[in-house]
């Protein structure tokens, strides 16, 4: 799903995609990224939703070296819906790492689903990594 650099942010944020997490998924080569483990978790959301092979590569790059998949396809048949941040959990631009625990809402073939996860998050060297998640 192409998405307007003006319309507002799927990560549930209330700001603009450019403003939000667009600055995320287009900055990542020129160094901009997620200040914390809660902004770097709404940007993987964000890429989720937003879907194709760009947002893919974001994924990758965000996770963490010891738990990446060597690839990844998203679902397109999945529509992600909306994200509530739950608590977090440490994970603030002085912290080694973080959790975030999270509910998002979604559509696929078989109805309509929520999928709430525990995540881990790591920083190294001024960068957050999504390292793994307990589902439940």
């Amino acid at each position: 799903m192409p998405l307007a650099p003006d319309a507002r942010c799927p990560c549930g944020s209330g700001d603009v995609y450019r403003a939000c997490c667009g600055r995320f998924h287009s900055g990542l080569q020129a160094g901009t990224v997620a200040p914390t483990a809660e902004a770097l978790m709404r940007s993987r959301y964000c890429a989720f939703a937003i879907g194709g092979p760009g947002m893919s590569e974001y994924l990758r790059a965000t996770w963490h070296s010891s738990t990446r998949p060597a690839t990844l396809e998203l679902d397109e048949a999945t529509q992600w819906r909306r994200l509530a941040v739950v608590r977090t959990t440490a994970g603030g631009p002085f912290d080694a790492n973080g959790t975030v625990d999270f509910e998002a809402r979604y559509r696929d073939e078989g109805g309509r689903g929520v999928l709430r996860e525990h995540s881990r998050f790591v920083r190294e060297d001024g960068r957050w990594f999504y390292v793994d998640g307990d589902i439940g």
